[in-house]
This record gives structure tokens, C-alpha cells and sequence, in this order.
């Protein structure tokens, strides 16, 4: 587990994402990955070569609230010029068609350079959620995932998504997270996180979340 100790978390997320500079990004959602991508915008960074996708979304509009990418444009995506954004909520009429339309997309892709993941205080990441169905898919790349604990229908990658990324960054911030990055590290599979595997992973974590 390459788990890197940081200051500030978005500040680290924003400048290892400049040196990589990856053609295709998946991102995240939570109030960590806003911070990440207010960071990111505040680089002089081209990304005019890069195409946005998401990791998860809840199947709601993207000027909804409660959207992850209507928080990744106010907070970046529309400050730059980039290649394109395959929006998920706009992939099909309905959740399961849009999930399924996705998993093709990302497919075709061959998945992304770069995967931004967050940690749940119950260990989740992404939409995949202990003790769910998600977790155990293993021939979709994306997958319909809402249940009776999340108030809206949701779509997320599934472990084989992440697993094709080439790079996988996970930012964790805060104490409320420090359990959870605890019950990773013992390899405690019951937090969902704890199963992400990737060519390479790596945590980006800050002192109160490190414990």
C-alpha cells in the first residue's frame, strides 16, 4: 500500500495530477474531492488533451445538488478547456440504461490513465458499499447501484474498472475517516476499499485521517 503522509490533501492531489498529466480522468465526488478539484483549478495546467469521467453518480440532474458532476465543473471542469466530459447522467434514459451505456463507453476507452477515489467513514469508495451487490460484480464495468440506505439511484465502477486504470489516487482527509483508513491497512475486506487494485495506487492521506 503506497500511502503517502501529506500536509493538505487537495494541494498533493492538484500537483501529482500536473506530473502525470493524464489523457483520461475519472473523478470523484464528496466534499474532499471538491477541495481536490478547487485545487486543481487554481494550476496552470492545460487540459485541453484530457477527457472527464466519472466514478460515480447519482442519477439526478447535473444542476441537481446532490450531483457529483455538477460539483466537478463549479469547482473546475468548467474554469478549463478540456477534451471532453462523458457525463453519466446523461447516458441513458433510465439508471440501468445509463449504467449500461457507460460500462460500454468506458469499455471502448480501454478505461482511464487516472482514477480519483475517496474513503467513506464505513469504508466504502465510489458507490460501492459494504455489504452490497456491487461488490461482487466482476463482468460489468459499470453497474446500476442504488438500494434502500441511498436516497437517490446511483451508477459506479465496479472493482474490474479500477483494476484497468493505470493509476489510481485515493484522498482521505479528516478524522472521521481514520477507522476506515485503519480497517484498509489491516486489509480488512469488509471495507470496501480495501479491495482497490490497480497497476498502481496510491493514498494520499493527512495527518488527522493517518491518526
Amino acid at each position: 500500500m503506497d500511502e503517502r503522509r501529506v500536509e493538505n490533501v487537495a494541494v498533493a492531489f492538484a500537483a501529482l495530477i500536473a506530473e502525470r498529466n493524464p489523457s483520461s480522468m475519472a473523478l470523484s465526488g464528496g466534499s474532499t474531492a471538491r477541495q481536490c478539484y478547487e485545487a486543481a483549478a487554481a494550476m496552470e495546467v492545460d487540459w485541453s488533451e484530457t477527457t472527464f469521467w466519472f466514478g460515480d453518480e447519482r442519477f439526478v440532474p447535473v444542476a441537481d445538488p446532490a450531483s457529483n458532476e455538477g460539483m466537478a465543473r463549479a469547482a473546475w471542469l468548467d474554469q478549463v478547456r478540456a477534451a471532453s466530459v462523458a457525463s453519466m447522467s446523461d447516458a441513458g434514459p433510465t439508471v440501468e440504461q445509463a449504467a449500461e451505456n457507460y460500462d460500454a463507453q468506458l469499455r471502448a476507452a480501454g478505461g482511464v490513465d487516472l482514477m480519483h477515489l475517496g474513503l467513506g467513514p464505513d469504508g466504502h469508495t465510489a458507490s460501492l458499499f459494504p455489504d452490497s451487490r456491487s461488490l461482487d460484480v466482476n463482468d460489468r464495468w459499470v453497474i446500476s447501484a442504488g438500494d434502500e440506505l441511498h436516497p437517490h439511484p446511483r451508477m459506479t465502477v465496479t472493482y474490474p474498472a479500477i483494476a484497468a486504470s493505470r493509476l489510481v489516487v485515493v484522498t482521505v482527509a479528516g478524522a472521521e475517516k481514520r477507522d476506515a483508513l485503519a480497517r484498509v491497512r489491516a486489509g480488512d475486506r469488509s471495507a470496501p476499499a480495501a479491495r482497490i487494485e490497480a497497476d498502481e495506487v496510491i493514498w494520499l492521506v493527512d495527518d488527522e485521517a493517518a491518526g
